[in-house]
C-alpha cells in the first residue's frame, strides 16, 4: 500500500490544463495554487475550488450539486482515496475539451466556494 501511495504522490498533472484554469480564473486576486492530491489544486479565498490530477479536472461543486454534476457527460465520482468524496467530481478530458466547457465547470466551482463562510 505504501508503494501505491508513493506512486500516487509522484503523479504528474497536465500543465496545459493548469494553464487554461489560470487563464480562466486568473483575474481573481484570491486565487492560490497548491500542490495537493498528487496534482495541483486551486484555492479561492482559502477554499479548495478545483484542481488538476493527471489530465482530469477535479471540480468542487458542493454536496447539493453533486448528483446533478454526476449526470453531466464525462463526470464521475472523485474517489482517489477509495471512498467517494461528496461534493467533488472528476471531469475527464473529453468533458473540458473546449474553453467554454471548462469555463462552465469552473463557474460551478467558484459559485460553490463563494457560498462558503470566509476563512
Amino acid at each position: 500500500m505504501q508503494a501505491a501511495l508513493l506512486g500516487f504522490a509522484a503523479m504528474a498533472y497536465d500543465e496545459g490544463l493548469a494553464q487554461r484554469i489560470r487563464e480562466t480564473l486568473g483575474g481573481r486576486s484570491d486565487l492560490v495554487e497548491k500542490r495537493m492530491f498528487g496534482g495541483l489544486a486551486f484555492t479561492v479565498s482559502g477554499h479548495m475550488c478545483c484542481g488538476v490530477l493527471g489530465e482530469t479536472l477535479m471540480a468542487r461543486v458542493g454536496p447539493d450539486q453533486h448528483a446533478t454534476a454526476l449526470k453531466e457527460p464525462h463526470a464521475r465520482e472523485m474517489d482517489f482515496t477509495g471512498k467517494a468524496m461528496k461534493g467533488f467530481v472528476y471531469v475527464d478530458p473529453e468533458g473540458i475539451e473546449t474553453d467554454c466547457d471548462l469555463r462552465v465547470w469552473l463557474e460551478r466551482c467558484a459559485a460553490f466556494v463563494a457560498s462558503l463562510p470566509p476563512k
